[in-house]
Formats: structure tokens, C-alpha cells, sequence
């Protein structure tokens, strides 16, 4: 369920590899399922880095709620750990500008994690 490597995966950014042990669930929102409906979460949370060009890369921190993303091909995969230890995968993109406007509307990022 971890990383593998030791004795530390090199695509895990800090936080993350902090966070991790915490994690209680992993959902998705609807809006995941909708963008992505046949990606494996499991490859982010067990750092399957050889998918990803990034893994883990820290976004921001959004009412105590940590934003990271992960790059696949041209998928940007948008995930937060929230305050209540879950991992939730919010959005995937194709295009590069439509995920940096999704990042910009904090007020939704943070309804979505209300869930």
C-alpha cells in the first residue's frame, strides 16, 4: 500500500509522505469519476510513479485541506488530502489552462471537499 522504494520514494513530496500513514478512505467526487471514469486511484496512492510524469507534486493548502497533483500523459489528476484524513480525488484535465482555472477558484475546491 506504501511506497516500495527505500528509503524514500523520490517522487513523494514531503507532505504527502507525512500525510499518508493518516489516510482513513479514498473517494472521488463526481465530477473525478465524470473526467476519469477509468483510472485506477490505487496508482497514486501506492506511487506507482512509472505512470506519472509528476507524483505528489504540492499545490496548495485551501482551509487546511493539502491540493497535489499528479501528471499522466496530458491527465492532470487533481487530489487533496482534506481535514478529515481522506484522500479525494476532485478533477482530471486534459488541457493545462482549464486545470490552472479550476486551481484559481478556491470557494469550489473547497465546496468540493465538503462532500
Amino acid at each position: 500500500m506504501f511506497c516500495q522504494k527505500t528509503p524514500k520514494c523520490a517522487n513523494c513530496h514531503s507532505l504527502f509522505e507525512k500525510l499518508r500513514p493518516l489516510i482513513k478512505e479514498i473517494i472521488s467526487s463526481k465530477h473525478f469519476l465524470k473526467d476519469a471514469p477509468e483510472f485506477d486511484l490505487n496508482l497514486v496512492f501506492d506511487c506507482k510513479h512509472e505512470y506519472f510524469t509528476h507524483l505528489h507534486k504540492f499545490e496548495e493548502t485551501i482551509n487546511g485541506n493539502h491540493i497535489f497533483r499528479a501528471l499522466n500523459g496530458k491527465m492532470h489528476v487533481v487530489y487533496a488530502i482534506d481535514k478529515n484524513h481522506r484522500l479525494v480525488f476532485l478533477r482530471a484535465f486534459n488541457n493545462f489552462k482549464d486545470y490552472l482555472k479550476f486551481l484559481t477558484n478556491k470557494k469550489k475546491i473547497a465546496h468540493m471537499l465538503e462532500i
